[in-house]
């Protein structure tokens, strides 16, 4: 078993802090679901854990079965298992989904480890399949005119070809309609065993309508100030957070209709 271990992080950016303290852990054979209002910081948690320079840790530690990873690279967080799924993931032209998929597959492993052409290929179409993805998106520019929706296809695509240890799904289900959400959700499922783990960052209850989530923990203010289980997230699309908010003290208003 692996164990993503947060500890009393506190991270600002431009001099403004974002997270007040943030104490989690995410083992593998788990799903945890983050969740919270808009501007309570959970993109700036997964930012920090994958190492974006324009956050600044201020306080505290994130440690990788007890090695702190915020003394590593972005590129050496990658090589130890860690995987970010992003809400704008970039476009990248001249290097195809292929070319890119096995390169990433390969800087994961050793030299005599690295996966040959015919064995990744047919790994590929194997979880292309599963994704409902056209053969013709392994030849087409990274991202490069990809819709939204098959842009989030894409990240799922990463994930399911690259097996991380740990996952982080930064608002993965934004912009995604109904039949783009299963077919996203199903490649996260089929992920599901004892060696991976997944932290799925999302506003809404829908994306869990199709991802049973084991922990559910909410963050306010900069911090996580709940954690339960599924009926957590049930509650919260029901009542929203103002109830939550006021049960911990927390001043806490709801975003007034545009």
């Amino acid at each position: 078993m692996s164990v993503l271990e947060i500890k009393d992080l506190h991270v600002e950016i431009e001099g403004k802090e974002i997270l007040k303290g943030v104490n989690l852990t995410l083992q593998t054979g788990q799903i945890a679901a983050i969740m919270g209002p808009n501007g309570t910081g959970k993109s700036t948690l997964s930012a920090a854990i994958m190492g974006n320079p324009s956050y600044e840790v201020t306080k505290g530690e994130i440690l990788f079965d007890g090695v702190n990873i915020l003394e590593l690279e972005v590129d050496e967080r990658a090589r130890m298992g860690l995987f970010l799924a992003m809400q704008y993931p970039s476009e990248i032209p001249g290097i195809t989904n292929a070319e890119f998929l096995r390169a990433a597959m390969n800087a994961c492993k050793e030299e005599d480890e690295k996966i040959a052409v015919l064995p990744f290929i047919k790994k590929l179409d194997e979880k292309m399949a599963l994704l409902n993805m056209k053969e013709e998106m392994a030849e087409r520019y990274l991202n490069e005119g990809f819709s939204g929706g098959e842009k989030k296809r894409n990240e799922i695509l990463q994930l399911l070809m690259i097996e991380p240890t740990f996952a982080i799904l930064d608002e993965i289900d934004s912009g995604l309609d109904i039949d783009a959400l299963k077919v996203v959700s199903k490649g996260i499922n089929a992920m599901r065993g004892e060696a991976f783990g997944a932290m799925i960052i999302t506003h809404y209850q829908r994306l869990l309508n199709y991802i049973t989530p084991d922990v559910v923990h909410v963050m306010m203010e900069g911090r996580v100030v709940a954690s339960g289980g599924p009926e957590l997230a049930v509650r919260l699309e029901k009542e929203g957070y103002i109830h939550l908010a006021a049960e911990l003290g927390i001043d806490y208003s709801e975003p007034e209709e545009a």
